[in-house]
């Protein structure tokens, strides 16, 4: 059995400059933590590959295409290959968010 603690992954250097660890990196699915402090935000990107976000904490704004939500905890929101996504915390609390990519991405997100 394998086991990975959040507290013990490395911080992921990414263009968003936000605290993102990665929990599985596997060819069928890469998974990371994202923490989200009040006012951070990412850059609007697209990945070549599905994803879905699932907030662990808080409450998040995320944008899939035209369509910005405020989305809390205990909710999955999927994102499509090739569509503009972003995640911001405009609230004055921490989120966490789960995100998965399937398949792990062989290309780098593009930012827009």
């Amino acid at each position: 059995m394998i086991i990975h603690s959040v507290d013990k992954q490395e911080i992921a250097d990414t263009p968003h400059k936000v605290d993102v660890r990665r929990m599985y990196d596997q060819p069928s699915a890469q998974v990371m933590h994202m923490t989200l402090h009040p006012g951070q935000s990412l850059k609007p990107h697209i990945t070549p590959v599905d994803v879905f976000f699932y907030i662990l904490e808080g409450v998040c704004a995320v944008q899939v295409g035209e369509e910005t939500i405020d989305v809390g905890a205990d909710h999955l929101v999927e994102s499509p290959k090739g569509i503009v996504h972003c995640l911001s915390n405009n609230s004055d609390a921490l989120t966490r968010i789960l995100v998965v990519k399937a398949p792990r991405p062989e290309m780098k997100a593009k930012m827009v």
